[in-house]
């Protein structure tokens, strides 16, 4: 088997800076669900976790960022609503979207891997536009707040990252 299969490329990160992500994220979605219960309304979905994972362990990361959680997560939305709301509920639409999403978050820079589990479950489930609101919207931007503290809690961490002036 080739080295390049199995070699790990992500960086050594100390193991409480990792104990310090599992519990930043797990906070997070304690706050999460205890506004989904005050509010009466779902705003955890799937996708959510997989973000998680890249928010809070990988805060360094420009598919982390919150421009590319929120937005990335928003535009897959309202794509896949458009799409569950004109066309046919059948196998190749959902490749189609899936090209779309992939493609149109790249153009936009605004890829965030999740976001295409965002749309998938937009197909699978056919919510109303409310969706974007809640999980999405509120989910979404949820995560981002609560990671914004949590990296500023000793061992540091940047996030989000600042901007650099363009050269």
């Amino acid at each position: 088997m080739p080295r390049r299969l199995i070699h790990r490329h992500a960086p050594h990160m100390p193991w409480p800076d990792w104990l310090k992500a599992g519990v930043g994220a797990g906070s997070a979605f304690a706050v999460v669900a205890l506004l989904g219960d005050v509010t009466s309304a779902s705003m955890i979905m799937a996708p959510m976790g997989a973000a998680a994972v890249l928010i809070y362990g990988m805060p360094e990361s420009p598919v982390s960022q919150p421009a590319h959680v929120v937005g990335g997560n928003m535009i897959a939305a309202v794509l896949a609503l458009i799409v569950d709301q004109t066309l046919p509920h059948e196998a190749w639409v959902i490749a189609v979207t899936m090209m779309a999403v992939i493609a149109l978050l790249g153009v936009l820079r605004l890829t965030h891997p999740p976001a295409g589990a965002t749309a998938l479950v937009v197909l699978l489930t056919h919510p109303t536009w409310w969706f974007l609101l809640t999980p999405v919207l509120s989910g979404t931007v949820t995560l981002v707040l609560v990671a914004m503290v949590v990296h500023r809690i000793p061992r540091r961490r940047v996030y989000p990252l600042p901007v650099h002036p363009k050269t």
